[in-house]
C-alpha cells in the first residue's frame, strides 16, 4: 500500500491550483468528498438542503439523498439491469441525527456495546447523515449483511461503482482505519474522478482525504518559500 500512497501523492501534487482549490470545497461540509467518521462528526441538526428521492426501487418509498448523488445512483442501477441483468434495491439512504441515535442505541441493547461499534455508527458519525451514502439490495436480500458482497449483482457493484462515482467504503481489511467491519452494501459518493482514483489505489477514503490535505499543505509551504 505504501507504494501505491507515493505514487498517488506525486500524481496529486502535478495537479494545478485550481483544481486543489476545488478539491479543497468538496472537502469541506456540502462536498462530496467531507469526511466522516468517528473523529469528525457532524451536528445534530445538520441535514442537506438538497435530499430528492432517486427514481430506482427502494424498499422505502422516503429514502433520500442528495440530488447529484441520487442521479448517479439512478444511472448505476439502470446500468446494472441493461448491461448484466442485474436488478438492485436502495435500502437505506439519507439518516437524521435523530434516526442514528434510534438505530445505534438498539443495536447495543442486541449486541452489546463492543459489537455496536463495530457494525453501526453513532449519531454524527454515520455517512448516511450526509446523504451521499446508500445501503444496497437486491430482491432476493434486501437484509444488510455481508452475503451481498458473494452474490453476482454485489460483485458487479464492487467492481462498477467507481464509474457512477461511488466507493465501496468500509471493506474487512481497512477496519483498523475505518473503525467498522465489512460493508459490502455501503456506497459512498464522492464524484466519478475521486472514485476511480480510490478504486484503482484500493485505499480507504481517511488515506485518499489526507493525502489531499498534505498535497495542498506541500504547495502552500512550496509557495511561502
Amino acid at each position: 500500500m505504501a507504494a501505491r500512497l507515493i505514487a498517488l501523492f506525486l500524481a496529486l501534487m502535478s495537479l494545478g491550483q485550481g483544481t486543489l482549490n476545488r478539491y479543497e470545497t468538496e472537502m469541506s461540509l456540502g462536498g462530496t468528498l467531507f469526511l466522516v467518521n468517528r473523529d469528525f462528526v457532524l451536528a445534530s441538526n445538520y441535514k442537506p438542503e438538497d435530499l430528492v428521492v432517486p427514481d430506482v426501487r427502494l424498499t422505502y418509498p422516503d429514502t433520500t439523498m442528495r440530488k447529484e448523488a441520487a442521479e448517479a445512483l439512478e444511472n448505476m442501477f439502470a446500468a446494472a439491469r441493461e448491461e448484466a441483468g442485474y436488478t438492485l434495491i436502495g435500502v437505506s439512504g439519507f439518516r437524521s441525527y435523530g434516526q442514528q441515535a434510534s438505530i445505534y442505541e438498539r443495536k447495543i441493547q442486541n449486541a452489546g456495546k463492543k459489537q455496536a461499534m463495530l457494525l453501526v455508527a453513532p449519531p454524527g458519525a454515520s455517512e448516511h447523515q450526509l446523504g451521499l451514502a446508500m445501503d444496497l439490495g437486491t430482491p432476493q436480500n434486501q437484509k444488510l449483511n455481508e452475503a451481498f458482497g458473494d452474490t453476482e449483482a454485489g460483485a458487479w457493484v464492487r467492481e462498477n461503482c467507481h464509474r457512477f462515482g461511488f466507493i465501496i467504503r468500509y471493506k474487512e481489511e481497512w477496519t483498523e482505519i475505518t473503525g467498522y467491519a465489512d460493508e459490502p452494501w455501503h456506497v459512498r459518493y464522492v464524484g466519478a474522478e475521486h472514485a476511480k482514483r480510490i478504486y484503482e489505489m484500493d485505499i480507504p477514503l481517511e488515506y485518499y482525504v489526507e493525502m489531499l490535505r498534505q498535497v495542498q499543505y506541500e504547495q502552500l509551504t512550496n509557495e511561502e518559500r
